[in-house]
């Protein structure tokens, strides 16, 4: 069975949070808790099986597939952005 996509809200989430690597200010930016944040991501990587991030106590890094992910969810949203606009 295919996996399903995360959806544009969540690509969104984790575009924020990857260009930032910080949870508290992709949440401010998109008007959400970092909580909320943190969730969203949790909820991509085991609808995925991947890990996207490493987090410690006071910081979060890309995985590589966090990496690639965000790089193609950068590409989605802008064409789609695009797609959208008149």
């Amino acid at each position: 069975m295919a996996r399903l996509l995360p959806g544009t809200r969540a690509l969104r989430t984790l575009e924020a949070a990857a260009r930032h690597l910080n949870f508290t200010r992709a949440a401010d930016e998109l008007g959400l808790t970092p909580a909320a944040v943190s969730h969203q991501i949790k909820e991509i990587e085991d609808q995925l099986g991947l890990v996207l991030f490493t987090r410690t106590s006071r910081t979060i890094r890309l995985t590589e597939a966090g990496t690639v992910l965000f790089y193609a969810s950068a590409d989605a949203l802008d064409l789609l952005g695009r797609a959208v606009s008149p």
